[in-house]
């Protein structure tokens, strides 16, 4: 279960904090019994009616916190994968790449789920995770229509995306101040997260990523420095396998929230990175093997195929949480010659 700081009574529960461009009070998204220990109480003042947009008030907070709380959790919810690349390619991951970027380049975010806590796992008092929900039309923007049944069935309100969901543009704006980016102290946590990354480069650069997987990596370390891949740690230990809900089962850490949701992804992504490094690591990692490596891309190939590659990685399409590929609109040839859509 999670840890906090402070005092903590029975009733107290965990919340997400789901967060769009027009609500005047940042409703639950989720919530769950909490560890014994203590809790303190939230410090933020009552909310009152608002005028500004909510995403400019918690973004504030964020930029209170990050200091004490410099380690984050990170899951995204994306349309599926509409495209794949086609021709030859020096090496497996370079392929991958292309398969990233070209789908990336194609698609828009959803969500996005960050779960703040500290280097010893600690959350903050009250909220720990927010989500962040983006302008997405079903009417306008690419998907797969699979994913899209998918996340529907797991709560996603696609009309009030439609209608209330956080301008990436403007998003981009308040992250890039919030002290979360381009900071050497910040870890990130993820979890087979080269299409996480990437789209949140897409929306940090207002630009399509870069043509070769090197200057994608190169991009990467400028906005997020220092990265665990849960999946390229595990590969490590004998007997962890699977995807991010098989490993919490193996480590017995329970979900807060509903599955393929960016909020609860990335509570569970939080307690499961220091499960598994309190339970195989002895609460240590040795940052010269681990820090910087994902799970998918790169030059170095380690271990068997598909494993981790230093620095860089994603999830073979397909291997995605929910994100399999296939569905979406059938299309004709990309803008890139270089890429062909999936037919149905």
């Amino acid at each position: 279960m999670p840890m906090y700081h402070g005092e903590q009574t029975p009733s107290q529960r965990v919340l997400i904090r789901e967060v769009w461009a027009d609500n005047r009070t940042c409703s639950p998204a989720a919530s769950g019994p909490m560890a014994k220990g203590r809790i303190a109480p939230d410090l933020r003042p009552a909310r009152l009616p608002l005028r500004r947009p909510a995403v400019d008030e918690e973004m504030a907070y964020i930029r209170e916190i990050i200091d004490r709380y410099p380690w984050l959790a990170m899951d995204t919810e994306f349309p599926g994968c509409v495209a794949r690349p086609i021709g030859s390619f020096r090496s497996r991951t370079e392929s991958n790449y292309q398969n990233i970027r070209c789908n990336v380049d194609l698609l828009n975010l959803i969500q996005l789920g960050i779960t703040f806590c500290d280097a010893d796992g600690i959350l903050p008092p009250g909220c720990s995770t927010w989500q962040f929900n983006f302008k997405f039309s079903l009417n306008e923007d690419l998907y797969a229509q699979d994913s899209i049944e998918l996340l529907t069935q797991a709560g996603i309100d696609f009309k009030k995306h439609d209608v209330q969901g956080i301008s990436p543009l403007y998003f981009a704006e308040l992250l890039m101040v919030s002290g979360v980016v381009l900071n050497d102290d910040v870890r990130w946590i993820s979890f087979h997260s080269g299409y996480d990354f990437g789209y949140l480069l897409k929306v940090l650069t207002c630009k399509p990523l870069p043509t070769s997987e090197s200057d994608f990596f190169e991009l990467l370390r400028t906005y997020f420095p220092a990265i665990y891949d849960i999946k390229f740690v595990a590969s490590s230990c004998d007997n962890l396998k699977g995807g991010l809900n098989k490993l919490a089962e193996q480590l017995e850490v329970p979900r807060i929230g509903p599955e393929h949701q960016a909020g609860s992804d990335s509570l569970l992504t939080q307690a499961t990175f220091f499960k598994l490094r309190q339970s195989y690591f002895e609460d240590y990692l040795d940052d010269d093997q681990y820090l910087g490596v994902l799970w998918g891309l790169g030059t170095g190939v380690s271990g068997n195929a598909g494993g981790g590659f230093q620095f860089g990685g994603s999830p073979h399409p397909g291997s995605m949480s929910g994100h399999g590929l296939g569905g979406g609109h059938s299309m004709g040839r990309l803008p890139q010659p270089e890429f062909e859509a999936i037919l149905q």
